[in-house]
Parts: structure tokens; sequence; C-alpha cells
């Protein structure tokens, strides 16, 4: 399982395995995020067996799936309220980490600076430099 933080808040990962949930739970996170839609590929978990296993280690479950690639506004909106609303710290998965990382970096473009962004992504593995003509329209919401 490859976990990386972003901020106190929240961290992302890879597609994780059924058998992650108990070591997710024991690593002190409270809600588990799903941004990765079933059957996005074959042979990948099904998200109702992460469900389950969340239920039994006592995490919270959101599933918020998002097309690889495709991640409008509507989804940035619906992010933004669930990352603040949830039982922290967060871990949210998708395929690679990217797609969280991009909804939580476009959700924060409100707050927050888009270098101290970038900075938080690149620290964590991801190169979101693509993004900044987003994250500067996110900003000017302000």
């Amino acid at each position: 399982m490859d976990i990386r933080k972003i901020d106190d808040n929240l961290s992302v990962a890879p597609q994780i395995a059924v058998e992650d949930v108990a070591d997710i739970a024991r690593l002190g996170f409270r809600t588990l995020v799903a941004n990765r839609p079933d059957h996005e590929e074959p042979g990948q978990p099904a998200m109702a067996d992460i469900e389950a296993a969340a239920a039994e280690h006592g995490l919270e479950w959101v599933y918020m799936p998002v097309a690889s690639g495709n991640i409008s506004d509507d989804d940035v909106a619906r992010f933004a309220p669930m990352i603040r609303d949830a039982d922290k710290p967060v871990l949210a998965f998708c395929r690679s980490g990217t797609r969280c990382t991009v909804l939580w970096a476009l959700s924060s473009a409100q707050e927050q600076q888009p270098e101290d962004i970038l900075s938080r992504a690149r620290n964590a593995g991801y190169d979101l430099t693509g993004l900044i003509p987003r994250l500067l329209e996110q900003a000017g919401k302000r």
C-alpha cells in the first residue's frame, strides 16, 4: 500500500485491496474515500467489498466516483465539503492517486495559494503543473 500524505487531513493512495482496510484503520484513518468508479478496469476490487471492510473496521465510507481525466467543476464542488465535513484524517484512493490529488488541489484553490498546492502535490509525488490554468481559475472564485 502506497499512502501519500497531502496534509494533516488528507492522504491519497493508488488502488487499495480489501485486505488493506484493516491496516488503514490501524494507521488512524477515520474516513475512506473512493474516487474510482467500479469496473474501471478488469480485476479491480469491487467497491462494495471495500465498503464492507470499511464498515467492519469502523471507517466512514464515501463513494464519490470520478471519471479519469474528466474532473468537472461539479466534482470539485462535491469534494470540498465532503473533505471539510469528514471525520479526519481521510484516505482517498483511485487508480494511481492522481485523481484524488487533482480533486483536492482544485477544491483547495479558493483557500490556498496555487504555489502551496503544487508544492504539497509535488511532495506527495504528483506533478500538477499542467493544472495551473485551472488552479488559477478556481483561485479567481475566492
